[in-house]
């Protein structure tokens, strides 16, 4: 069994191949190009290291967001044009999800991976581990900084917190200060790292028969885009006029 998955939730574009045997190869890359530029090579470079084709995989991936809006069209499109036309069935990875199952902890310690979504908000959850995964317990949620540090005082005091996510470096000496030496941080060079755990994540999910069809495969975006804030608001001024 072999999945292939692609990350374009952020500016850093991700490609993973993974059996069940774990992780075959992971590309990552960042630069000034569009991920519309870049995912199709990259994607061909990785699949020729591993010799192997697009037909060689039982299950492809998305990681669906939250995340840039432009970004997770490429990565869904792309992914869904690919099963469609090889007749594969595909997951959808919630960005989330895909960092909290890179991380690794011990019993009693929760998993929060933290996105930025800009002016304090972040894009988060909050995760244990559980039959081998992460276990959401939360739903997924956009809110300030300070609204996610007194969730977790009042529902989990007392808790150890591991904070993922390129919402960490903007946020770290925040946390620092109101959960003290109950949180922790993954390391820099994991932030924006999605593609492998979302590969294995697919595989996972396939094999217990949660894969779907390439037409269910959608963007998660959470929050409207700015474009439709934009239009709700000119809606509601007009109906005040």
């Amino acid at each position: 069994m072999r999945a292939l998955a692609v990350d374009t939730s952020t500016a850093t574009a991700g490609i993973a191949v993974a059996d069940e045997n774990g992780l075959l190869a992971e590309f990552l890359l960042k630069d000034k190009k569009t991920h519309s530029q870049k995912l199709v090579p990259m994607m061909k470079e990785i699949l020729d290291s591993l010799k192997l084709e697009l037909s060689d995989m039982d299950v492809f991936a998305a990681v669906t967001g939250p995340g840039s809006f432009t970004g997770l069209r490429i990565g869904v499109t792309t992914i869904k044009t690919i099963a469609y036309a090889l007749k594969k069935p595909v997951v959808g990875i919630p960005s989330l999800d895909a960092l909290a199952n890179a991380a690794v902890v011990p019993d009693g310690t929760l998993v929060c991976p933290i996105m930025d979504a800009r002016n304090n908000q972040v894009y988060t959850a909050l995760y244990k581990p559980q039959n081998g995964l992460m276990a959401n317990l939360s739903g997924y949620m956009g809110l300030h900084i300070s609204e996610l540090v007194k969730q977790i005082d009042e529902k989990y005091p007392g808790a150890n917190v591991l904070f993922a996510g390129d919402g960490v470096p903007l946020h770290r000496e925040f946390l620092r200060i109101e959960l003290k030496d109950r949180c922790s941080f993954m390391p820099p060079f994991t932030y924006q790292m999605m593609a492998a755990p979302a590969a294995q994540l697919a595989l996972t999910l396939h094999a217990r028969g949660e894969s779907i069809g390439c037409d269910e495969l959608v963007p998660f975006y959470l929050r409207p885009s700015q474009a439709e804030r934009e239009y709700e608001r000119r809606q509601a001024q007009m109906n005040l006029e």
